[in-house]
């Protein structure tokens, strides 16, 4: 039944977005808020009543035994970058209420109420900034410089949110306090080969790589590409390439400590084929385990800026999108999502995580586990993307058996 389920649910879900490429449910737009719509009608289905925060994060909740005690929560989100797969937080929120309906099924009620969270714009790819939805919830939201970002349609922030019913002075309205949630659990794709690879069903993982992010503005001077010399040219894409190598570089020497670097979006201008480019715009995303690796990196990375500009005779200027900490998850979370795979017979490796997820930001309220499913190849953010269904049903059996356990669940023929 929950393979079927699932599988329903997913086809369900994915009917948002879904274009000849991949995936487009961008956070705020309306594939994205009609898909969570979508799920929160699949959530009352199954007798849960169903919320929206100021943020547009959804939550639906299922009572307990005891209303008065601080609920379970667990969830994912249902936004994707551009172009992405069916399964990058789709597959969290499938788990999340096949384990809802699984309990009604067999008749499991619990002493806490559950909730299911599906969180709003977890994805970077439309503003730049990742998580927000956990962010306002958990206290974690800077608004400073939020008003000024911009999709790649000019679109602001605040604009979309207002489009999507919601207003940007309201979000820290998400703000919950820690007291009404007892626990957090995440379901994800791993998005990346290692349990493929390791022949593991389940990936226990125990921290979280946080991002740093930069906006880098490199600029030069514009030049014809045949009448300027090498040597006197000012040539910004140059620079914009040393620096990406030079990332590259540092994020090997840092390989046993987790940290990868990546230029993912980069702008030449003018970009002519007979012009020395004059601007480039970069965008960067850092990531380390801890954070000291942190610390040191960003003081290379500056080092790099300036010997860069000063070699090169160019100006690089740099704004701070987002700074992160690695995060540690809660011990008592991990051991219970070990004793789930133990207890089930399924293998798992204890893991970091190089992907931020909400989770890392629910840290801040309550206990908090994420565990992983394989991904074919590692590959992920891409129309490829794939996990299969026998994997998304073991870990929602996971996911279950967890819960059941923060939650104090009594099933059928218990006692008191």
């Amino acid at each position: 039944m929950t393979r079927h389920y699932l599988e329903q649910i997913l086809e369900t879900l994915n009917r948002y977005g879904k274009t000849d490429n991949g995936m487009m449910r961008l956070a705020y737009s309306k594939p994205e808020r009609d898909a969570v719509a979508c799920f929160a009608e699949l959530c009352e289905r199954e007798g849960m009543q169903v919320r929206y925060d100021a943020c547009g994060n959804l939550i639906a909740r299922k009572e307990g035994r005891n209303p008065e005690l601080p609920a379970v929560a667990f969830g994912s989100h249902l936004d994707t970058v551009s172009n992405g797969g069916r399964y990058d937080g789709a597959a969290g929120v499938a788990a999340a209420i096949s384990v809802i309906h699984s309990f009604n099924l067999q008749g499991v009620q619990t002493d806490c109420p559950l909730e299911i969270i599906c969180f709003a714009c977890e994805e970077s790819s439309r503003f730049g900034v990742s998580t927000i939805g956990s962010k306002a919830m958990s206290g974690e939201l800077k608004k400073e410089g939020l008003e000024r970002l911009k999709d790649n349609k000019g679109i602001t922030l605040p604009e979309a949110l207002d489009a999507s019913g919601y207003t940007f002075a309201s979000i820290e309205d998400s703000l919950r306090d820690g007291k009404e949630l007892r626990a957090f659990f995440e379901l994800h794709i791993e998005q990346g080969p290692y349990l493929e690879n390791e022949k593991k069903q389940i990936g226990v993982v125990y921290a979280i790589a946080a991002p740093v992010r930069l906006a880098v503005t490199v600029r030069g001077r514009t030049a014809h590409s045949g009448a300027t010399p090498i040597h006197m040219r000012k040539d910004a894409l140059l620079g914009a390439a040393e620096i990406a190598l030079e990332l590259e570089a540092m994020a090997k020497r840092e390989l046993l400590n987790g940290m990868v670097a990546t230029v993912g979006v980069l702008s030449v201008n003018p970009g002519a084929i007979n012009v020395v480019p004059g601007l480039v715009e970069m965008q960067v995303d850092i990531r380390c385990s801890t954070e000291q690796v942190k610390r040191q990196s960003m003081e290379e990375v500056r080092k790099l800026f300036e010997r860069v500009g000063r070699e090169r005779g160019l100006s690089i200027e740099w704004e701070l999108l987002s700074d992160e900490s690695p995060t540690l998850l809660h011990g008592d979370a991990i051991a219970s999502i070990r004793s789930a795979c133990e207890s089930l017979g399924f293998s798992y490796a204890v893991m970091p995580s190089g992907a931020g997820h909400d989770a890392m930001n629910m840290t801040r309220l309550c206990p908090t586990g994420l565990l992983f499913i394989p991904s074919r190849e590692g590959l992920s953010h891409h129309p490829d993307e794939y996990t299969s269904i026998d994997s998304l049903a073991e870990g929602a059996m996971v996911l279950g058996k967890v819960i059941r356990q923060w939650a104090q669940a009594k099933g059928p023929g218990t006692t008191e």
